[in-house]
């Protein structure tokens, strides 16, 4: 390897405009962007343990999320927002309720999504029903705020879907339409969730008070914030 040095006469002028510097025949470096080393990392796929903490965790929440809002006689969108609705209907408890109102979108997930979503949301469905009718006898509230229970209640129910659905269940009803929505067309789960949900709040306007109705908006809006934040095509990896 040799250095060679141009001597200069004092008429040149030194030209460091960009394409002159690109232009000298030196080797340079281009920026290496982070995100595209990122994905040419290996898939790390859930194992059974990941799946099954992950269920778990995904029940946990929407379980607590179903029971602040019926506390509080709050509805939100999806199966939980139908069951809670037909409870404060007529009457019955709403544990019940999500995996007999779960039983058609099981069986369009079993055909648009697999049998093994389905599979996971049939169990996801009546472990969600079991957890809330649990939480009923191991937490007593004698009374809760209609802003906390909206907000904690909406938050704790999105994180709940979110899980499930980084695991591939969902709790059923327009969540799995959603998800399904979301693979075929490319269009936001949360923001489709969304839509069904304002046709469910149209039905419920015509038997809930106005007071409930708008604290139900609010939860069902932090219930969304969660899915359409964190759960974008391409977020997430394994």
């Amino acid at each position: 390897m040799y250095f060679r040095t141009l001597r200069r006469s004092a008429s040149d002028h030194l030209d460091l405009s960009r394409p002159a510097l690109n232009d000298s025949g030196l080797p340079h470096r281009t920026a290496i962007n982070p995100s595209e080393t990122s994905s040419r990392a290996p898939l790390v796929p859930h194992n059974a343990w990941d799946d099954l903490y992950g269920l778990y965790l995904g029940v946990l929440f929407a379980a607590m999320g179903v029971s602040l809002l019926a506390k509080a006689g709050l509805i939100t969108g999806g199966i939980a927002g139908m069951a809670l609705l037909t409870s404060s209907l007529t009457g019955l408890a709403p544990a019940p309720l999500v995996p007999l109102i779960n039983i058609p979108f099981i069986i369009f997930s079993f055909f648009v999504m697999g049998r093994f979503f389905a599979s996971k949301s049939i169990v996801v469905s009546v472990a969600i029903g079991g957890v809330v009718a649990g939480i009923d006898h191991w937490l007593g509230v004698s009374s809760i705020g209609n802003g906390f229970a909206a907000i904690a209640g909406g938050t704790f129910l999105g994180m709940g879907i979110l899980c499930l659905a980084r695991h591939n269940a969902s709790m059923g009803g327009t969540g799995a339409v959603a998800l399904w929505i979301q693979r075929r067309y490319g269009i936001n789960a949360g923001i489709s969730q969304l839509a069904f949900d304002l046709a469910l709040f149209g039905l419920a306007a015509t038997s809930l008070p106005a007071t409930k109705l708008l604290w139900s908006v609010l939860g069902t809006v932090a219930m969304n914030g969660m899915l359409i934040v964190w759960h974008k095509p391409g977020r997430y990896r394994g």
